[in-house]
């Protein structure tokens, strides 16, 4: 009856959990039923239950959740994400056969397998395609589902989609890049016929939570070469939400774990209003690079993550790196009439707060003492890292270390996607002389406000076409990456349709690139 308070005094007086009700045990009736704080109680009380399986199904609590927060609760309480029922269907395809995609996006994004078999050797997605459920059939598959899996008559989901999906194209368009990008791991070989000769640098933009655009493409890039990207790469920088993955790749975070994980911490941080709050952040990034962990724990590869100093005028950007800053001997970019506190070695930054300092975007967030996102001067990073490794090299020689110094050979830059260009009515700002211009001064100044922030943290376009430029002046190989969106994503949007819609752009744009990702991994792997 869902009356948890009654719940509540029964378990204070030894009520027993384990025994057999109509629909199961009392935690299975919780389920049928979505009362919270009924289960909330039984499983405070006996943490067990999470793992009991009904007498009919065989199928545990799991199996039986009809909502997102539910399913969460459960697996806060360690039920087995991939559990099997009497029929061997996991969670995830109960999810899929009730049409329930919030459930199925909790269970994705906490390891639930896109590819278990269940009942006749159904996957979920055979399942998903059987329903033409497409919001499923593109989460699914953006998580990894493999389109060409048979079940035990021989169909696969590809040909399930070919007989009834209304979304068919784009169904064989993600596929196909799946798998080719697996096909073409035989046609490249990894060399090590020596050290390095020319280093490899990796740059990703800012952009908030499109950083999973950022992810989807380093995971096509890992598989086409075989190999994690932190063995790929002599140099990562980035910028913002760049910047968090840029530490993370350095300290061994798998991208599939990366991409979980943001679909995760998206309802945590951006909760409430504008700007939110900066704890849940921060406890974010505390558990997953540790409280005490200094930016010179890990030294490869390289790595500079930029912010912004705000506590001069005009303000300066800063690289926090894992390795001493060059000393480049070149006059202070302006002339100082006021004495500021000296920056914190490598050897004494947290990484955290190197995280927490370049994802201090305004409005967002508060800022991290002195610290704002990097963003606001180098959303698209690739320059002044390009700028960072010059001066780095310059350094190693006056010292005398020439033996050490090696040329920058390959550039990749990834972008969080392009959103699509739209008509702006006006930008004018004047003194208003009627009530209908008061009305036109108002939008004109809030398109020009957006449009100069654009502007300023615009990471394609012309800083793209510099970077292409000077690449190429100096003869190295440059490759940028960045899908074009059907739709402007915010940087703090936390609806999951939303999301997976992007990725699934994402991946349509991967099918298209496939030819340029597998020369990347061949100069990837290259000595």
């Amino acid at each position: 009856m869902g009356k948890s308070e009654s719940v509540l005094a029964l378990l204070r007086c030894h009520a027993l959990c384990d025994i057999m009700g109509k629909d199961g045990y009392p935690i299975h009736t919780a389920m049928k039923y979505s009362t919270k704080g009924c289960a909330e109680a039984i499983l405070d009380f006996t943490a067990t239950q999470a793992h009991s399986e009904d007498p009919r199904y065989r199928a545990t609590p799991l199996h039986w959740a009809k909502n997102a927060e539910m399913s969460l609760l459960l697996l806060q309480h360690g039920s087995n994400v991939n559990a099997l029922s009497r029929t061997s269907e996991t969670p995830l395809h109960i999810m899929v056969k009730k049409d329930r995609f919030d459930c199925a996006m909790v269970l994705l994004t906490h390891g639930a397998d896109p590819n278990a078999k269940g009942e006749h050797g159904n996957t979920p997605l055979h399942l998903a395609m059987k329903k033409d459920h497409l919001e499923l059939i593109k989460a699914l598959i953006v998580f990894g589902a493999n389109v060409e899996q048979p079940n035990d008559f021989g169909e696969t989901p590809g040909l399930m989609a070919a007989r009834s999906s209304k979304g068919f194209q784009d169904i064989v368009y993600v596929s196909t890049a799946l798998s080719t990008i697996i096909a073409s791991r035989d046609t490249v070989d990894f060399r090590e016929d020596g050290l390095r000769v020319h280093d490899k640098l990796l740059c990703l933009d800012g952009g908030g939570i499109r950083g999973l655009v950022l992810i989807q493409l380093l995971i096509a890039i890992e598989k086409t070469a075989g190999r994690p990207i932190r063995e790929l790469f002599d140099w990562v920088s980035g910028t913002s939400t760049g910047g968090i993955l840029a530490l993370a790749i350095v300290h061994g975070k798998s991208m599939e774990y990366l991409r979980c994980l943001y679909f995760r911490m998206k309802n945590e941080v951006f909760r409430g209003s504008r700007p939110y709050e900066s704890a849940p952040l921060e406890e974010f990034l505390k558990k997953e690079f540790g409280e005490q962990t200094k930016m010179t724990d890990v030294m490869h590869p390289k790595v500079m993550v930029t912010s912004t100093m705000s506590d001069r005028h005009p303000a300066e950007l800063h690289l926090f790196r894992n390795y001493d800053p060059p000393d480049t001997g070149r006059e202070p970019t302006f002339k100082s009439v006021s004495t500021f506190r000296p920056v914190t070695r490598p050897e004494e930054q947290l990484v955290w707060r190197a995280a927490r300092s370049s994802g201090a975007a305004p409005s967002y967030f508060r800022p991290m003492g002195r610290f704002l996102d990097g963003g606001l001067l180098s959303n698209n990073p690739t320059l002044d890292a390009m700028a960072e490794i010059h001066d780095y090299n310059t350094c190693l020689k006056r010292q005398g270390k020439s033996e050490q110094v090696k040329k920058l050979g390959l550039v990749v830059s990834l972008g969080t996607g392009k959103p699509p260009q739209v008509q702006v009515s006006s930008v004018d700002v004047f003194r208003p002389s009627n009530p209908w211009e008061v009305m036109k001064t108002v939008v004109g100044a809030r398109e020009l406000g957006k449009m100069v922030v654009d502007c300023c943290t615009d990471s394609d376009g012309p800083a793209v076409n510099r970077a292409r430029a000077w690449c190429k002046m100096i003869d190295v190989n440059y490759f940028r990456l960045s899908p074009q969106l059907q739709t402007d994503v915010m940087l703090d949007e936390v609806s999951d349709a939303v999301l997976v819609n992007m990725l699934w752009d994402t991946q349509i744009y991967i099918y298209q690139q496939r030819e340029e990702i597998q020369k990347l991994a061949q100069l990837l792997l290259g000595p």
